[in-house]
């Protein structure tokens, strides 16, 4: 039996599978389309998604499929072009543009590498929970209906979640009265590859009318949005997300606005789909009831302005996955779980206050975006949050905290090794890692006690040493010699405690501190006992 019912195979919910089968976790994933879509519905993809596949080891297959994204042209009406190209970052990787169903075929393909087959044309109808198990009942496409039993289940179906209706959990918010079109268009025009496309007319109290350009790989392609006409939406239909009960624009309709606002007289061809949508802003009221959880859109919507919505999703399930199944294999308390809404439903209610700012300040920016990272999702941190801790006698050199992401580090060296290491090749897996940096207090890694600790606890906890000038039996020791760890955690004497989602959980002076010690008796107390 599958310990997990996965509801909905978009990137959020193939994401999620394919976490808990690396983490060794049992799942089944149904979705009630017959086929996946093959629109390219969510495009941009974040520098700190990005490190997720890295971990997932998909990174180098989604690079591959997508493009880089490299600036925007501005076009406000009547005055000339500017182009703001994105400066390099101090980042693993820049913002990357790649089509969902392109997401969603990596991600698919991952799953099944795995085992983890998507069951397709299968509608949850009803589910019903008690302490120890739900029942799910499942509808095939002729109507029959099967019931099956999971220790949880994770409603990643969208903004119109079956789960989310079936637990009864609000979803509080409102939605935006103007709606919009795209299109998936070739255009002929002098654009590098890579640069996307506003083209804005101002108007005071109301929206900019628009049109915008976001670039896709196949060279002259663009998916493009606007404002919509009111003859292509009657009154009704849903308030959030594509409206498929309704007939797309045409690509006479996308070029009647891309004439009346672009100054050099691009032409669109080739329109090979198109769609009417609205958007919301509305955040779950809960991200967890009893033993079903929600994820992606299914907990939070918000404008696109950003491109957050899919990523925030991703992070969602990278955030619960690991804490399943550890759950689920006994290692750690049922009291973990609760930690995913701590941590998660904040950075949803966040995600929705800026893109709101953002959508209803659009084209009236001034001086820039307040913060170069702000959209890259690498400053998402659960400071304060009940499951991260840290010591009294937490360094107060610069680095990250307790609950913030764990920056890379480059031109690490390790003994045999011809060729430099990142601190992300230590980090990749399913355990957590135990970093120590002694910064020549000798005694913080003197004696046998480490190794035997490591040696110990070596199935819950890897141990890495940087900057040891000796190598320590069952430990990683890696050299710094230009010293850009310390640039990056703080030059002092420091041990943390970095998660599976790569989150430090802990970080204290050094790893003898009672602080770690109680933070893995709560997390693993069979393996770290009083």
């Amino acid at each position: 039996m599958a310990d997990v019912l996965i509801v909905g195979a978009g990137p959020v919910g193939l994401t999620l599978a394919c976490e808990l089968a690396r983490h060794g976790a049992r799942c089944r994933v149904v979705d009630a389309a017959a086929r996946p879509s093959p629109y390219c519905r969510a495009i941009g993809v974040t520098p700190r998604t990005l490190e997720v596949w890295e971990d997932m080891g998909l990174a180098r297959e989604m690079i591959d499929a997508g493009l880089w994204l490299t600036g925007l042209r501005t076009i406000l009406h009547g005055q000339p072009p500017i182009d703001a190209v994105s400066p390099p970052l101090d980042l693993p990787y820049a913002s990357l543009g790649l089509p969902q169903f392109e997401t969603e075929r990596v991600l698919n393909r991952q799953a099944e590498r795995f085992g983890v087959r998507v069951e397709r044309g299968l509608r949850l109808t009803a589910l019903e929970q008690d302490g120890a198990e739900i029942r799910a009942h499942l509808q095939e496409a002729d109507g029959a209906v099967a019931e099956a039993h999971f220790r949880y289940v994770v409603g990643c179906d969208g903004a119109h979640s079956t789960v989310r209706r079936q637990l009864g959990i609000p979803f509080e918010g409102e939605a935006y009265p103007w709606p919009f079109m795209l299109g998936d268009v070739h255009i002929a025009w002098n654009v590098p590859y890579g640069l996307a496309v506003r083209a804005l007319r101002l108007n005071e109290d109301a929206p900019p009318d628009m049109f915008i350009a976001i670039p896709l790989p196949e060279p002259g392609r663009y998916r493009v949005s606007m404002l919509a006409p009111q003859h292509l939406v009657p009154a009704g239909g849903s308030d959030h997300g594509f409206q498929a009960e309704l007939q797309g624009p045409s690509l006479a309709d996308l070029q009647a606005v891309a004439d009346d606002l672009l100054p050099d007289g691009s032409r669109l061809s080739d329109l090979r789909w198109s769609s009417v949508y609205r958007i919301s802003m509305r955040l779950a009221a809960a991200y967890r009831r009893g033993r079903c959880f929600l994820a992606g859109d299914a907990a939070h919507i918000h404008p696109p302005t950003g491109g957050q919505g899919m990523n925030t999703g991703i992070q969602d399930a990278y955030n619960l996955a690991w804490k399943l199944a550890l759950v689920l294999r006994g290692a750690s308390p049922e009291a973990l779980l609760d930690s995913y809404e701590g941590e998660r439903r904040p950075v949803g209610a966040d995600v929705i206050a800026r893109t709101r700012t953002a959508s209803e300040g659009y084209g009236r920016e001034r001086g820039g975006a307040p913060d170069r990272l702000a959209d890259t999702q690498v400053l998402v941190s659960y400071r304060n949050t009940a499951w991260i801790a840290g010591d009294a006698t937490e360094p107060t050199e610069a680095g990250p905290r307790a609950g913030d992401r764990a920056p890379d580090v480059n031109g690490l060296v390790r003994d045999g090794l011809g060729f430099p290491t990142r601190l992300f090749d230590e980090l990749r897996g399913t355990e957590h890692v135990l970093l120590i940096h002694p910064a020549g207090m000798s005694d913080a890694v003197a004696g046998p006690d480490l190794p035997i600790w490591a040696r110990q606890h070596r199935s819950r906890v890897r141990v890495v040493v940087i900057g040891s000038e000796v190598p320590i039996p069952g430990v990683t020791t890696l050299a710094d010699p230009t010293g850009a760890f310390g640039k990056a955690y703080g030059a002092g004497t420091m041990a943390c405690l970095i998660r599976p989602d790569g989150h430090l959980a802990w970080r204290g002076r050094t790893w003898r501190e009672p602080g770690l010690h109680a933070h893995l008796r709560r997390l693993f107390p069979s393996a770290f006992p009083q």
